[in-house]
């Protein structure tokens, strides 16, 4: 496993429709700031030179803060920027080809929905499990929900780190205590905020608190 369970605690995943106060280099340097665990960059509309660009220079910005990187979908990116990790969801590479190709000592994380792909995904070599969405979100159109007991089951089902996400915010994130979740993964509770960095202290002392219980 390449990842630890603190790395889930506070993982944000980067959505550039809140960017033009700031750019999408200085809302995550505002995250890291304010102690987020983890980042994901997902960008579905960069061509890939673009992307490669963006996704060097946020690698190193991530360094600085000793905070791993991951790339969401595109292993080619991943490799090549010398990203911590890629994630994949159930309809991308399946996970093995995934392993293959960025070798055992990066991240990969796997979307999951159901006990059955979640065990499926830690066979095939999966180091975390993205599980979701728990609750209704608007970010991701095609997101299907996760219920409560179908997220307690996975947890419960896996021995690797398992991250909830999909319409987390400060105001829900207590209703995930005793599930077994590592940590919560967000996209505008993080981005959409006016203060980023301190909305992520915030949001880090109640995922603290939530996993707690």
């Amino acid at each position: 496993m390449n990842c630890s369970r603190e790395t889930m605690l506070l993982y944000a995943v980067t959505d550039r429709s809140w960017t033009g106060r700031q750019t999408l280099y200085e809302q995550v340097e505002s995250a890291l700031r304010g102690g987020v665990t983890c980042v994901q960059l997902r960008e579905k509309e960069l061509d890939e030179a673009a992307f490669l660009e963006e996704a060097a220079e946020i690698k190193k910005l991530c360094a600085k803060y000793g905070v791993p990187l991951i790339i969401n979908d595109n292993v080619d990116i991943a490799v090549k920027c010398g990203a911590d990790g890629v994630h994949v969801g159930q309809s991308d590479m399946t996970v093995g080809n995934v392993r293959k190709a960025v070798g055992d000592k990066m991240i990969v994380g796997v979307s999951a929905q159901t006990v059955e792909q979640a065990l499926a995904a830690q066979a095939a070599g999966a180091d975390y499990l993205g599980v979701g969405a728990v609750f209704p979100t608007s970010t991701k159109s095609d997101a299907r929900e996760v219920s409560r007991q179908a997220l307690k089951d996975i947890c419960a089902a896996v021995d690797i780190p398992v991250t909830a996400i999909g319409g987390i915010n400060k105001s829900n994130i207590a209703e995930l205590s005793g599930t077994g979740v590592d940590g919560v993964a967000l996209v505008s509770a993080i981005f959409a905020a006016e203060d980023i960095e301190a909305e992520c202290r915030i949001l880090k002392g109640l995922s603290a608190g939530m996993i707690s219980k």
